[in-house]
């Protein structure tokens, strides 16, 4: 038996991914772990054994080894305390998958893949939405399209490989955030964590 429970969300962006994650964390005692924001943390910290090598990933637009990512999250896990994780945005891509299947045996069971699911425009319109106060860089419509395009080819496989392990559970992330949050209550009390 692993160590920790772990459930993933994924989602294109503005699916609602982080207000959901912020409902589960307040109801069902989950650590919520975004991949993106320990990379950005990791980048600040003035010892950090990673820092620089994220930084150069960053400035470049390229993908920071899954290696690391793995190794921020496990750490992140460890000093939490907790068993339970709700990890928001991981893995995105088949090198994430495996890297996290390598790195993570024995150590972390994925026990559901909660995907919220919206279509293209709906997503476009809420992010545009919120970056008028988020001030997010990438809530802008040429990073968006950008966004979008990778989430298609990159993470909808990874959704389609859970699926076929009976782990994925989907959500409509077109109805309104309490609807949303009903059929999320739905899907989590029928995991007995």
């Amino acid at each position: 038996m692993s160590q920790y429970n772990v459930v993933f969300v994924l989602g294109g962006p503005g699916a609602g991914k982080g207000t959901q994650c912020e409902n589960i964390v307040r109801d069902y005692g989950f650590v919520h772990l975004s991949a993106g924001d320990l990379l950005r943390e990791e980048r600040q910290r003035p010892s950090s054994e990673f820092g620089e090598e994220i930084e150069g990933h960053i400035k470049n637009g390229t993908i920071v080894p899954v290696q690391i990512t793995c190794s921020l999250l496990r750490r992140a896990m460890e000093e939490s305390g907790e068993k339970k994780f709700l990890i928001d945005g991981f893995p995105r891509n088949k090198d994430n998958l495996d890297g996290w299947n390598n790195a993570m045996k024995g150590v972390a069971d994925v026990r559901m893949v909660l995907f919220f699911n919206c279509s293209e425009q709906v997503c476009v319109d809420r992010c545009l939405n919120r970056g008028k106060t988020s001030g997010r860089s990438d809530d802008n419509l040429e990073s968006l399209k950008k966004r979008i395009h990778t989430y298609n080819s990159s993470t909808m496989p990874i959704i389609d490989h859970y699926r076929t392990l009976s782990l994925v559970q989907e959500m409509n992330g077109e109805k309104s955030p309490d609807e949303v949050y009903g059929d999320v209550k739905g899907a989590l009390d029928g995991l007995n964590l």
